[in-house]
C-alpha cells in the first residue's frame, strides 16, 4: 500500500486517495483522449470516497488500470504485449467457491491448449481497514516441497512452507512425487482459509526431453505450461485488488536456468552433468555452464515440440528494446530493473545488459504483499 493506514487520520487518507484518483483519472483521460469527463468523473469520486472511504473503477478503468500496471512494471521483460491482456473482471463474486470457479477458468482461458493468452482476473478490492481477498500460492500452478526427516526436499523448495501450511490446514497431500500440483489457498475478508484442488485437465504440463540426449527424457522431468502470478496486489489509482492474478507465458530461462537449475530449487545442475560425463572436479571445466545450457535447450526444444507458447531470452530481451522504442514514440519513459530484465542465461549477448534503466515505480502498478501464511 502507499500509505500507511495506521499513522494517518481519516482526514489525510480520505485526500490521499483523492490525490492518487485525481492522477489515475488524468493518466487515462490523457491517453484515452476524453479529457471533457475528468471533472464530471472526480466530483463523483470525490463524493464517494467522502462518504465511504473508497470509491469504485468503473470497468473500463479497471481494464486501463490492469494494462498500465503491466506496462509499467520495472521487472516484466514482456511488456511489449501489454496492450493484448485480456482483463476479467470479477470483482461481483463474493463466496470462495464462486472466486475458485473463476480461476479455474482463467486457467483454461489463459492456458488456451498451449496458445497462450495474457490474462489478468481481478476481484474485489480491499476496503478501507480491512484486509483484502488473498491468494496464498505465489502462482495458481505450483508444485509441493515435502520436507524429509533428514533434511532434504521432494519437489520445489520454494514451496516447502506453504506446502506445510497446507497440511497444517487438512491438505492429505499429493502422490509425493517432484512435480504434485499444490491446491488453491483462498482467504476472503474475515473467514478462515480454505484450499481447492484444481482440476487435473486445468493444468497443462510438458514433459522435458532433449533434441540429442535420448537419455533426457528418462528423467522424468516436466514444467507446466502456465506461470500465473496470483499473490500481487494490483493497485490502480490508490485502490488495492489484492487478489488479481495475471499471467504471460514463459520465457525459456526462468524454468531452465531458475526453477530447474537453482541450487535453492530443484538444483539439477550436478546431476545433468553426471549424466553428460563432465568434469565436475572444478568450476574451470564450466560444467555448470555446459550443464545450464543442455538444460535450456531442452525445456524450449520441449514446449516447442508440444505447441505450448514460450519465447527464448534472446528475443524476449529483443522484444523488450522494441518496447522502449515504442513507448519513447509515445512520449513515456520505461522504468526497468536492471537485474530482472538481464536473463539469467547469457546475458552479456542480450541487448539489455548493455542499457542503463531507470528503476523507478510508476503507478498502477503491481506490489509485493506480505505471506498470509506463517509456518
Amino acid at each position: 500500500m502507499i500509505f500507511n493506514h495506521l499513522q494517518t487520520s481519516p482526514f489525510t487518507k480520505k485526500n490521499a486517495l483523492l490525490l492518487d484518483a485525481e492522477a489515475f483519472v488524468h493518466l487515462l483521460s490523457h491517453e484515452q483522449k476524453q479529457a471533457a469527463q475528468d471533472t464530471q468523473r472526480l466530483a463523483a469520486i470525490a463524493t464517494e470516497i467522502e462518504q465511504t472511504g473508497t470509491y469504485r473503477h468503473s470497468n473500463e478503468e479497471v481494464i486501463f488500470g490492469a494494462k498500465v500496471a503491466w506496462r509499467n512494471n520495472a521487472r516484466c521483460i514482456g511488456r511489449l504485449h501489454w496492450q493484448n491482456l485480456l482483463v476479467r473482471d470479477m470483482r461481483h463474486l463474493t463466496t470462495a467457491e464462486d472466486i475458485f470457479q473463476a480461476l479455474v477458468e482463467h486457467l483454461y482461458l489463459a492456458t488456451n491448449k498451449g496458445k497462450v493468452k495474457p490474462v489478468l482476473t481481478v476481484f474485489a478490492p480491499q476496503q478501507p481497514e480491512h484486509a483484502g481477498i488473498r491468494i496464498w500460492n505465489a502462482q495458481l500452478i505450483r508444485y509441493a516441497g515435502y520436507r524429509q526427516p533428514n533434511g532434504t526436499i521432494i519437489g520445489d523448495p520454494l514451496n516447502a512452507d506453504l506446502t506445510e501450511a497446507l497440511r497444517q490446514l487438512g491438505w492429505k497431500g499429493g502422490a509425493m512425487t517432484p512435480f504434485d500440483v499444490l491446491p488453491l489457498v483462498l482467504q476472503l475478508p474475515g473467514q478462515s482459509p480454505r484450499f481447492f484442488e484444481l482440476p487435473p485437465d486445468s493444468v497443462l504440463e510438458v514433459p522435458l526431453t532433449h533434441p540429442e540426449y535420448a537419455w533426457f527424457a528418462d528423467l522424468g522431468l516436466k514444467w507446466h505450461a502456465l506461470p500465473a502470478i496470483s499473490n500481487m496486489a494490483l493497485e490502480i489509482g490508490g485502490v488495492s485488488y489484492t487478489a488479481a492474478p495475471f499471467n504471460g507465458w514463459y520465457m525459456g530461462a526462468e524454468i531452465g536456468a531458475r526453477n530447474l537449475g537453482d541450487e535453492a530449487r530443484y538444483n539439477l545442475l550436478p546431476m545433468l552433468a553426471a549424466k553428460m560425463r563432465l568434469a565436475t572436479h572444478s568450476s574451470r571445466t564450466l560444467w555448470k555452464d555446459r550443464a545450464l545450457l543442455e538444460l535450456n535447450v531442452a525445456v524450449l526444444h520441449s514446449f516447442a515440440q508440444h505447441g505450448v507458447t514460450m519465447v527464448d531470452h534472446h528475443t524476449a530481451a529483443q522484444q523488450f528494446v522494441h518496447h522502449e522504442h515504442r513507448e519513447k514514440a509515445e512520449g513515456r519513459g520505461t522504468a526497468a530493473d536492471w537485474g530482472w530484465i538481464v536473463p539469467p542465461l547469457s546475458g552479456s549477448t542480450t541487448p539489455v545488459f548493455h542499457c542503463n534503466y531507470e528503476n523507478v515505480t510508476l503507478r498502477p502498478n503491481f506490489f509485493a504483499q506480505l505471506s498470509p501464511y506463517d509456518v
